[in-house]
């Protein structure tokens, strides 16, 4: 690709992260750091969903190469290859709308891709600035982000070069949502810094306890959205149409060999024959009933946390949320994956991602809280300290 274009896309995406450093820049939000975190939680979660629906509207070869779009820096100036390439196949995956939705997503990556150069430059700044004194600017986590984010872009470009392998496709989601999940942490840590909560909701082993159900959601969730991911780019959400049967029956004819076969192109299996229709049923069975196992213990966890009052809002939310999901994925069989509620399923695994991060953050907090309060308890009932 062209030095110029090049430059024009860096330009371009500079502009993009503009508007949100702007709004950050003129908040009357009195510690701006914190505010640029959660501007990057809200622009990824919107990435999340727009990807969704770039790949739902079979927009992900939109421009067939990256990270331009023949070459190019925007649809614009690659007009009259889209519309040759359109007009030679007007169905399939170039065309004028479909060229402009993934360089939308791609240049909506780029900007929070600035937003977290922003955000570890400052954070390197400041650190080095207070020598270390000021911990809500520890740069690792920053640079982390950083790191991550690059490699999300890999997988990007990848997911373009290599034609939508299902293999890449699926990593660059579940890449997209640790992003957001690890965003979403450096969120909470922030917000703890700034106005710490000392308020103990429950003894150690409770929440000890709660912590530990929490944390295997999230780890269920992660197995979850990886098995919805190869739903997704296998095509397979409508492999079964009816619910909660699949094709009439309990337990359907399935092909796990070659539907669950990591290493193949779109569409094929590993030898290079089309994918058989049972392998996209057992693709599709195994992310139904699986969804079963993690609404049953998100579910649960919610409710293990709602009665604290340090977790309860996001235990409500949690358990609404939850609810939302079931509901869009079953109406998405029923309704043969209207688009609209196929994203907004997506955007409910993304939304899982964030309540559950929080719910994890929160419930760590609040044990080290009831940790230094029953050793503080402890400590003064010592045989010394009653001397004292």
């Amino acid at each position: 690709m062209h030095s110029t274009t090049l430059a024009q896309m860096a330009v371009t995406a500079l502009l993009v992260a503009l508007l949100p450093l702007s709004l950050v820049w003129t908040s009357s939000d009195a510690n701006k750091y914190r505010k640029l975190v959660w501007v990057c939680v809200f622009l990824t979660f919107d990435l999340i969903v727009f990807g969704a629906f770039t790949r739902l509207t079979d927009s992900g070869l939109g421009c067939p190469d990256w990270p331009g779009c023949y070459g190019a820096a925007n649809p614009f100036l690659a007009h009259e290859q889209i519309t040759a390439a359109e007009a030679l196949l007007p169905t399939g995956p170039v065309t004028v709308f479909k060229a402009w939705i993934e360089m939308i997503h791609r240049y909506l990556a780029m900007a929070i891709g600035v937003l977290i150069v922003a955000m570890m430059a400052q954070a390197w700044y400041q650190w080095r600035k207070s020598q270390g004194t000021r911990a809500e600017y520890a740069p690792w986590l920053p640079t982390v982000l950083f790191l991550f984010v690059c490699l999300q872009g890999a997988f990007g470009a990848w997911t373009v070069t290599l034609k939508l392998q299902p293999v890449i496709v699926t990593t660059h989601l579940l890449l997209g949502m640790g992003l957001l999940a690890l965003l979403a942490w450096y969120g909470g840590r922030q917000n703890q810094l700034i106005a710490p909560v000392r308020t103990v909701t429950a003894s150690p082993p409770a929440m000890r306890n709660i912590r530990l159900l929490a944390g295997a959601s999230a780890i269920l969730l992660l197995v979850q959205l990886a098995l919805g991911g190869w739903t997704s780019t296998n095509y397979a959400t409508l492999a079964c149409t009816d619910f909660p049967l699949c094709g009439g029956k309990l337990v359907p004819d399935m092909d796990f060999e070659h539907g669950f076969t990591l290493w193949r192109e779109l569409g094929k299996t590993a030898a290079g024959h089309y994918l058989p229709f049972a392998a996209l049923t057992a693709i599709h069975w195994v992310h139904r009933n699986f969804g079963l196992l993690v609404a049953l213990l998100a579910g649960y966890t919610a409710w293990r946390a709602w009665e604290h009052r340090a977790l309860h809002k996001t235990a409500r939310y949690l358990a609404l949320t939850l609810a939302a999901q079931i509901a869009t994925g079953v109406a998405t069989i029923y309704l043969s994956l209207p688009l609209m509620i196929a994203v907004l399923h997506n955007a409910g695994a993304a939304l899982l991602v964030l309540l559950l991060t929080m719910l994890n953050y929160k419930a760590k907090y609040q044990y080290d809280i009831a940790k230094k309060a029953a050793s503080g308890a402890a400590s003064s009932h010592t045989p010394a300290a009653r001397q004292k």
